[in-house]
């Protein structure tokens, strides 16, 4: 069986971070690797992080000796990582226990070295344990093929169920922006013309929290966006309008649905 690693960053997450590690533990394909990396958390989850380490020799942690962000936590857990796939998942978020079977299958399959799948969208306070049934969740739908085109004005790509093949691929790693380093990460890959295949089964489950105003959201992803099309992607200045044009009204369109 292939061995997937799969990349966790932490920060402060003691008491969500249990249920997201059993969540992994628990797959049916059992060959992988859990790397995490805890960035300077002050509330034990690096204690916690040891205790399932010592039950499970899977679980692979190293703390940072300051915040560096998501993406740096993130990067210095690809920078470890042996396996043939790298898989990410949040330390908030779960994973449905035939995720990984499924999505390798689904990969070898459609020789798609970038997959992603449907997933749940819960509230916050989910407990986690319920997971044959997803209390007051909707099922976020992927797509069943995403291009780069299609990418620069959404992102369609749930970080929490995103896998990509390295044996094709490389090591890639994100870009350490402040926000949306994963968007960064699947537009590298896919402007050397790799599309990215969704497999339509809902196989994980995001928890949904809370941040700010609509219109706070919607002022983050012009400037977000825009730093990415310009600096990540270097598109020129007539694209970059364009692409951004397209992105704020898709998002207004998704509010209003």
């Amino acid at each position: 069986m292939p061995l997937v690693s799969v990349v966790m960053p932490v920060y402060n997450s003691a008491v969500t971070l249990g249920t997201s590690i059993r969540s992994v533990l628990t797959q049916t394909h059992s060959d992988l690797e859990l790397l995490v990396t805890d960035d300077a958390s002050s509330d034990g989850s690096m204690d916690l992080l040891r205790e399932f380490a010592r039950q499970d020799e899977r679980v692979l942690p190293e703390s940072s000796s300051e915040r560096g962000g998501a993406g740096r936590a993130r990067n210095l857990a690809i920078a470890r990582a042996k396996g043939d796939y790298i898989a990410f998942l949040d330390s908030d978020d779960m994973w449905l226990p035939e995720k990984i079977e499924r999505q390798i299958d689904f990969a070898a399959a459609g020789d798609a070295p970038l997959t992603f799948t449907s997933y749940y969208k819960v509230d916050a306070d989910y407990d986690g344990e319920s997971i044959d049934f997803i209390p007051n969740g909707r099922v976020v739908r992927a797509r069943e093929h995403v291009d780069y085109r299609a990418m620069l004005v959404r992102d369609y790509i749930g970080a929490l169920t995103a896998m990509y093949d390295r044996s094709v691929l490389g090591t890639r790693l994100m870009p350490e922006m402040p926000k949306r380093q994963d968007y960064g990460l699947w537009l590298s890959i896919m402007r050397d013309g790799v599309g990215a295949r969704g497999l339509t089964e809902p196989l994980a489950v995001y928890r949904a929290h809370r941040a700010g105003s609509l219109s706070s959201n919607k002022l983050s992803l012009v400037q977000y966006n825009w730093s990415l099309y310009r600096e990540h992607e270097h598109l020129s200045l007539p694209r970059s309008t364009r692409a951004l044009a397209g992105a704020v009204w898709q998002s207004l369109r998704n509010s209003r649905i």
